[in-house]
């Protein structure tokens, strides 16, 4: 990769102009190095089948690699001498992909969803709400239930705790709260978590 940069002298009263090529080599991330990118003059070298070949240098450990077939892979860049294993990379790239993989299958994901509501509310309204909440519980995801407060509604908190409170009765069976109502600004909020 090749880089320009345009340099102007002063002494010559910018009547000069300079170009100048310079080789920048991409960085290498020496916890991925293997073969020909490992830049270091002594290494510490793990043969294929545990066995510590000794220090030695770069060039000596990549024959020994490639007279096996195997790849040349630095697995420890920050000890002194750096420390790499002679192994089959690609192998090793699999196995990692696997362990990922299975790591992911066995974390669970749970979702936060959120219900909406109002201190004046009508009762089917909320029964409503109630089954939406219930539907997000069953799936075992999170429901942060959200009541909002607007203008005057504000000096009447007592009637929004009671339809809050009523919301919670009602969704008992799936879900219990984490704490109590707290208001969050103009806002009540509860977190419920699915029943086990």
């Amino acid at each position: 990769m090749f880089e320009c940069v345009n340099l102007y002298a002063d002494d010559f009263n910018h009547s000069l102009f300079i170009f100048i090529k310079i080789w920048r080599c991409p960085t290498i991330s020496k916890e991925l190095a293997i073969n020909e990118q490992i830049r270091d003059k002594e290494i510490r070298v793990i043969s294929d089948n545990g066995e510590q070949l000794g220090v030695m240098s770069a060039k000596e450990a990549q024959t020994i690699a490639n007279n096996k077939n195997l790849d040349l892979v630095m697995i420890s860049p920050n000890a002194n001498p750096p420390v790499c294993k002679i192994m089959d990379y690609g192998k090793y790239k699999y196995e990692q992909s696997r362990k990922e993989k299975e790591s992911k299958k066995k974390q669970k994901v749970v979702n936060i969803k959120e219900v909406r509501l109002r201190p004046g509310i009508e009762s089917n309204d909320l029964n409503t709400k109630a089954n939406q909440a219930i539907k997000f519980l069953k799936k075992g995801d999170k429901v942060k239930v959200e009541l909002r407060f607007r203008g005057r509604e504000l000096g009447h908190k007592d009637i929004g705790k009671e339809v809050m409170l009523k919301f919670i009765d009602i969704v008992k069976e799936f879900g219990e709260p984490t704490k109590a109502p707290a208001f969050e600004g103009n806002n009540m909020v509860v977190m419920i978590d699915p029943k086990k």
